[in-house]
């Protein structure tokens, strides 16, 4: 964080300034004067010390505020932060008071750096204040007032929005290939999710594959990239065929993915409603892992760590979300009239989840677990078609949305402005190879 002088001692300064020339006005030097370390609320000085001007360094001679900054640990409170490092109790009280008017200091994260401000003094350091920035966008601090108490305040920060591009051939495995394309994982994960409905990933990637995206990247006052934001292209070629989409909204006011033909790339149902699990049992006959004789597995087992999220496989209305016998914990959503999902051996179901709840597709909706009659941590996933379990990895999906006309033409009209800055991507990825090789 770079406080120091840009925010912190350009605002906080602000109380130690106002003490002014002492032989300029007693009154208004006795009413800003900071409180020395340990008080409450300022002390008040006595007008008769004011006589005596060499009890009081010139403001040239007078050493300036200085910042800490503090790392939030495990087990850290604000109050504890502050008593630690010298301020009063009473004082840290009324800063975490004025804070809670702008920020929840219960949202405070393990490795934020706060900036505590002092100005050191022969009798101890004057705290002035303190800042955060909880969020890239959003900068928070506590001042002293001119009454001498803490007034907290809260100010906006601009980002500088620009491309960012990332693109990879897969040797080993699409995580290991992101990785060495710097592409970040939250981004990975979002290209995972628009693909999710045409691929599946423990299976149809291999080798010699490749991917590319577009995306927002959000930049700091100092060029660090502090946040990333939604794809705007992003395409993968899968054993040597290219499917790629482009972000659009359309008049339905539904934003989705497209591609080139206008069709959406979303489906009625997610075919893994898992990220990063992996395809343990397959839909048919199988020997039993429990009851030791050949029984039809009429889904599809996920393996995946205990408390891994589950997502609803599409839109729909829970029909069950409770114990159901060997099944164990289980949710059953009713996507139409003829397709349903069923999520089984869960943990937990997540908040809000009960019968007759509306889900989202994607929302999560309960977590791995091993419950009922299971022999470790998955899921067991089914989709039943009219009221029959089919095979959820080759079911048949309908297709989303088709854009027609007025849509279908200004999809198209924005295609080649994304297309030139993918482009720009490719010959910047390239400079930065080059320049990299070269060393």
């Amino acid at each position: 964080m770079r406080w120091t002088s840009a925010v912190v001692v350009g605002i906080l300064a602000a109380a130690w300034i106002a003490l002014g020339e002492p032989d300029q006005s007693d009154a208004r030097f006795a009413e800003a004067a900071p409180p020395p370390a340990g008080a409450g609320k300022p002390a008040r000085i006595d007008p008769k010390l004011l006589k005596e001007p060499h009890a009081f360094p010139s403001l040239a001679e007078r050493p300036g505020p200085e910042d800490r900054i503090v790392t939030v640990a495990r087990g850290d409170t604000l109050i504890g932060i502050l008593t630690d490092n010298g301020v009063d109790r009473g004082s840290a009280h009324e800063v975490v008071r004025s804070l809670g008017t702008v920020f929840d200091v219960r949202r405070l994260q393990i490795g934020q750096d706060i900036t505590l401000t002092f100005l050191p003094g022969s009798e101890g350091d004057q705290f002035l204040g303190m800042a955060l920035r909880p969020t890239p966008e959003r900068d928070v601090l506590v001042k002293l007032d001119e009454a001498g108490g803490f007034v907290a305040e809260e100010a906006e920060r601009a980002l500088d929005q620009h491309d960012a591009y990332a693109a990879a051939t897969i040797e080993s495995s699409l995580y290991e290939a992101a990785l060495a394309a710097n592409m970040p994982i939250d981004v990975l994960m979002d290209l995972v999710r628009v693909f999710s409905f045409d691929v599946d990933f423990q299976r149809d990637v291999q080798a010699g594959d490749r991917f590319e995206v577009l995306y927002d990247g959000y930049d700091d006052e100092f060029g660090e990239r502090v946040r990333n934001g939604e794809i705007r292209y992003a395409a993968m070629t899968l054993s040597g065929k290219t499917l790629s989409f482009y972000k659009f909204t359309p008049s339905s006011g539904v934003t989705d993915y497209f591609g080139p033909d206008g069709r959406s790339v979303r489906k009625t149902l997610m075919r893994t409603p898992v990220d990063g699990a992996r395809l343990s049992s397959g839909f048919g006959a199988r020997r039993h892992p429990i009851l030791g004789y050949t029984k039809m597995h009429k889904g599809a087992d996920f393996a995946a760590s205990n408390g891994t999220p589950i997502m609803a496989a599409g839109d729909g209305v829970v029909e069950m979300a409770g114990w159901n016998g060997g099944y164990g914990n289980y949710v059953r959503i009713r996507h139409n009239s003829e397709i349903k999902t069923a999520y089984a051996h869960t943990s937990r179901f997540a908040k809000g989840i009960r019968v007759g709840s509306r889900v989202k597709q994607g929302q999560i909706v309960a977590y791995v677990g091993s419950t009922g009659r299971s022999t470790g941590p998955h899921l067991h996933y089914e989709v039943l078609l009219n009221g029959r379990q089919v095979n959820p990895m080759s079911v048949k999906l309908p297709a989303g949305e088709q854009l027609l006309g007025k849509d279908l033409r200004t999809l198209q009209a924005l295609i080649p402005s994304v297309d030139s800055r993918v482009a720009a991507g490719r010959t910047d990825a390239r400079v930065v190879a080059s320049n990299n090789a070269g060393r």
